[in-house]
């Protein structure tokens, strides 16, 4: 189990922090949404510094930043860490709708085709919209693990999941509290390399300037 979260849980983890970098680069509005919660749920009054606001993330507030942990989960629907995956059939089986397969069999499927699906996620699958993971009083709704398959379902699930929700939490909070994140290119396309995991092809090049909240009215 230790060897699973610190060494299976690198790669995976950096990924999804770097494709919801880019997708905070494509939607500035959102960035700006995330920077503030973080700011309210801990009562940031003046600009910490980095250790200081690292040190404020306890799990109490990371609990609560609710519409982080939804931007994150938009992010990895439509880029999971690991967007194929393959597993072998114990024994004979039929499933509920009436396909059979056999012990031996691999079956394969695939977490990113699968988060664009309508028939799974409505007519705006392959939109960005992290408020469909928030009920009306604005509070994270989970999906079935069946549905949100980037990290497995069963008895087979991702057993670093919510190890990797808090660090890229923490990294997140600390970024965008301090941070403004623009594309280096607005023009170049950015695209995925196809690998076990799902890395972004060339890396994801960024401007950071800092976030001034004192100069705001």
């Amino acid at each position: 189990m230790v060897l699973c979260v610190t060494v299976a849980g690198q790669d995976t983890t950096a990924s999804s922090l770097s494709w919801f970098v880019y997708m905070m680069c494509k939607h500035l509005h959102i960035q700006e949404k995330i920077a503030q919660e973080v700011r309210e749920v801990i009562n940031l009054k003046d600009d910490p510094s980095v250790d200081e606001l690292a040190a404020s993330l306890d799990q109490e507030a990371l609990n609560n930043m609710q519409y982080l942990h939804a931007t994150l989960s938009e992010t990895i629907r439509l880029y999971p860490s690991v967007p194929m995956n393959a597993r072998m059939c114990f024994s004979d089986d039929t499933w509920p709708d009436g396909f059979s397969v056999k012990k031996g069999d691999m079956v394969v499927y695939q977490p990113y085709a699968m988060g664009r699906m309508k028939s799974l996620w409505g007519d705006d699958a392959e939109k960005f919209r992290p408020e469909r993971w928030l009920d009306k009083n604005g509070l994270f709704q989970d999906e079935s693990p069946y549905k949100f398959i980037a990290f497995s379902a069963g008895p087979r699930i991702c057993l670093g999941k919510e190890h990797a929700y808090t660090q890229m939490k923490i990294i997140s909070a600390v970024l965008l509290v301090n941070y403004i994140f623009k594309l280096a290119d607005e023009k170049k396309i950015v695209n995925y390399k196809t690998m076990v995991s799902l890395p972004i092809d060339g890396g994801l090049y960024v401007k950071a300037s800092p976030r001034l909240w004192h100069a705001k009215p």
